[in-house]
């Protein structure tokens, strides 16, 4: 069985979000229900994530510079030039060019581990590295607003949700994986759980996808008129940072799962953290959050798309240069 849900994981991650959408658009009443369980569900997938990890890796993670910092680079240099360039075109909306900046300005530091691990990518040191990222864009992320928006719009933003993702999202995810590891070089009951949650990935994957969707797609579809046009920048930018990623991360000279790692980084935004920051705005920013969603829900299709894809794109050009 977990043969059959490996080899079939893409074409089960496509029908999760189809389901999603047809519960969501279907029950629409019952999306904050779905809403609420995000968090539990993805938390468990990050569990079963970093199960996979050996965490004794993690502090080699740190100790490799050149990642760190072609990922740094990546992800406040030339996502930052990105971001300006396509949010042109909206920049008379101020609400749309609010959540537009919010999404894509900061990023992912959850799921984006297990889309990279599902990859082939270098998913250990993409952990390692989360809470530099953490770190990094609650600095670079008001600096940036400042500079698109304003001094004023930055003094309204309440950054504390960043930290509760971080602790619910990595902190307790991470000690429970270390904990089962411990226990699972030590007990019997240890490793039947590290085997049993290892199991668990793709219906993991499969339950976050859906419930995702779920829970978001009814208030997008009520805003479609007015959301539909963010659909084209979201793509545009996702296309840019793999091409970005790809070339930045080859001419750094990084192997191919960290070529697939910072691919996943500099595509993947902190859409399910961010999301809480955008609710606390004020009222005139109503639209903002739905323009976050849209984000969502447009990059789970890609990202399903990348997991087909980035292998075989990745490995056919490191096989052409050498």
């Amino acid at each position: 069985m977990i043969a059959w849900l490996e080899k079939h994981q893409i074409w089960l991650y496509l029908a999760a979000l189809a389901c999603g959408a047809v519960v969501g658009l279907g029950m629409p009443a019952a999306a904050p229900a779905l809403e609420v369980a995000i968090n539990p569900v993805l938390g468990l997938l990050l569990y079963a994530a970093f199960l996979a990890v050996p965490l004794n890796r993690i502090g080699q993670g740190l100790r490799d510079l050149r990642f760190l910092g072609v990922l740094f680079a990546l992800n406040f240099v030339l996502v930052p030039l990105v971001v300006w360039g396509l949010t042109r075109f909206i920049a008379a909306d101020h609400v749309l060019l609010v959540g537009v900046l919010f999404v894509l300005l900061a990023p992912c530091i959850d799921y984006v581990i297990v889309f990279s691990h599902l990859a082939g990518g270098a998913s250990e040191r993409l952990l390692s590295a989360t809470p530099l990222l953490m770190l990094g864009q609650m600095v670079a992320l008001p600096l940036y607003l400042w500079l698109f928006v304003g001094t004023e719009f930055v003094r309204s933003v309440d950054f504390a949700p960043f930290v509760e993702a971080f602790v619910l999202l990595i902190v307790l995810p991470l000690l429970a994986a270390g904990l089962t590891q411990f226990a699972a070089a030590r007990t019997a009951w240890g490793r039947k759980l590290e085997a049993i949650v290892s199991a668990a990935m793709v219906p993991l994957m499969i339950a976050t996808l859906a419930i995702v969707v779920a829970s978001q797609i009814s208030g997008v579809s009520h805003q479609i008129s007015k959301l539909v046009g963010l659909i084209p920048l979201y793509v545009a930018f996702a296309a840019s940072m793999a091409v970005i990623g790809a070339v930045v991360s080859r001419a750094a000279g990084l192997d191919v799962p960290a070529q697939r790692a910072m691919i996943f980084s500099g595509v993947t935004r902190n859409s399910l953290v961010i999301l809480p920051l955008v609710l606390a705005l004020p009222a005139q920013f109503a639209l903002a959050p739905l323009v976050v969603v849209t984000q969502t829900l447009v990059e789970l299709l890609i990202m399903v798309v990348m997991i087909w894809a980035l292998p075989r794109v990745i490995k056919q050009s490191a096989s052409l240069r050498a």
